[in-house]
């Protein structure tokens, strides 16, 4: 990552924390209120194909002792009325400006996959991870829609599971790939602003 995209990085997730600080404490407050702890939910993501972190979101599911795999009609049981509005607004994501501030996410880049996938897809993630893992990036525009409809079908862990490999890391990496050959200060600014208009219609 170059220092123009970090200096782009803590600008904003500094502004960010200003502006919407006493927003975040509300909503924490408020989860707290009406789910119980624990607040967060805290997964391992890699932001390279060999190194993990610790990826910090909002709780919007019940808690279940095991888990694993992206979430898909199998899941869809767990989601809290709480948490489907936390997800339609993408505010369960508000935590990530913790990780972005620890340099584990940029605002712009690949979603941070788990370690699953880039074990059973190394050839792929190891392109894809040359770039810093983000908040929003061009596949989550572009593909979030058609990959929730995919995964909105599956009815148990291994069909959610094979329908993501099978489709979904593919066709996210091909727009990865598309945004890392052509990464620039101004495309950051134009995915970050097309994500708010996003969440905007989306309310």
């Amino acid at each position: 990552m170059t220092w123009r995209k970090r200096l782009f990085d803590l600008f904003f997730v500094t502004l960010l924390i200003v502006i919407l600080g006493p927003i975040l404490l509300a909503l924490l407050v408020w989860l707290l209120l009406k789910e119980g702890r624990p607040i967060f939910y805290v997964a391992e993501r890699m932001t390279t194909p060999t190194r993990g972190f610790g990826l910090w979101k909002l709780r919007t599911m019940t808690v279940a002792e095991e888990d694993s795999g992206v979430s898909g009609g199998d899941k869809d049981a767990r989601i809290t009325k709480t948490g489907a509005w936390l997800r339609s607004k993408r505010l369960d994501e508000f935590p990530q400006l913790w990780n972005i501030l620890k340099g584990d996410l940029s605002f712009v880049g690949p979603r941070p996959p788990l370690r699953q996938y880039v074990e059973a897809h190394p050839e792929i993630y190891a392109e894809v991870l040359k770039s810093r893992p983000g908040v929003t990036g061009l596949a989550s525009i572009a593909y979030h829609k058609h990959e929730a409809a995919l995964l909105a079908r599956c009815a148990t862990r291994e069909e959610t599971n094979a329908v993501y490999s099978r489709v979904c890391v593919p066709a996210k990496a091909r727009l990865d790939l598309i945004y890392q050959r052509h990464q620039s200060m101004c495309y950051d600014f134009d995915l970050v602003f097309q994500t708010i208009g996003n969440i905007f219609r989306r309310s």
